[in-house]
């Protein structure tokens, strides 16, 4: 007789997605949207009224958050929303450039012309918008779009689901960092023109060309951000 699959648990049922996942989300979300404030403590308790879940499913997601190391757990004064400094800064870029240094090369040698120009439209179109109406809050959702995109289609060019998985947890901390960072139309600008500069480097498939770009970028962007120090 064949084994009947084991039926899902009530934490874990909802749209294929287990409920602990759903609070991790929740609680990030509420983090990089300000709701909850880095550096502060809550208590479980908050957590639960703030997702809306019930106390397994935040537990599991907080075992993650520790794990990944946003959140401390103090077992006497609550949970601490880790407020990013100077060395995580640096940790951060650090890894962010060992990777996409390495997959830089492929991502130049296999991404389709057709992507790259839709890609280097897209920052175009962002550009003309920040230019012509300032940082109008389509705009910065655009911004996050597209700073995902470019290093996310980098970095999945190696198809490699171990650095996948290990880069959306430093993607967490690079939305953590910028927390603290107050974005003008000019720092904008600066960012688009150097993702356009890496991204005209790959389409003429020169690769060299595209390491110096993307390590000017990631240069640019840690000094931007440990200023804040």
């Amino acid at each position: 007789m064949a084994n009947k699959r084991p039926r899902k648990s009530a934490e874990e049922a909802g749209n294929g997605t287990r409920l602990g996942d759903l609070a991790y989300s929740r609680i990030l979300e509420a983090l990089f949207s300000r709701k909850l404030e880095a550096g502060t403590f809550v208590s479980q308790a908050d957590l639960v009224e703030l997702t809306q879940m019930t106390v397994a499913p935040v537990r599991d997601a907080l075992r993650v958050l520790e794990a990944e190391g946003i959140v401390v757990i103090h077992p006497r004064t609550g949970i601490q929303l880790v407020k990013p400094g100077m060395e995580l800064t640096r940790a951060t870029y650090q890894f962010r450039g060992i990777v996409e240094t390495a997959a830089i090369a492929t991502f130049a040698q296999t991404a389709t012309d057709q992507e790259m120009s839709r890609m280097a439209d897209r920052h175009r179109a962002v550009v003309s918008k920040i230019e012509k109406g300032g940082l109008t809050k389509p705009v910065l959702v655009e911004l996050e779009h597209l700073e995902d995109l470019l290093h996310g289609s980098i970095v999945s060019s190696l198809e490699n689901p171990l650095i996948d998985a290990n880069y959306r947890r430093v993607r967490n901390y690079v939305r953590l960092i910028g927390l603290d960072r107050r974005l003008t139309p000019t720092l904008a600008l600066k960012s688009m023109g150097e993702h356009l500069t890496i991204i005209e480097a790959c389409r003429s498939r020169n690769i060299e060309a595209s390491v110096n770009a993307l390590k000017a970028h990631f240069s640019a962007a840690l000094q931007r951000s440990i200023r804040l120090y």
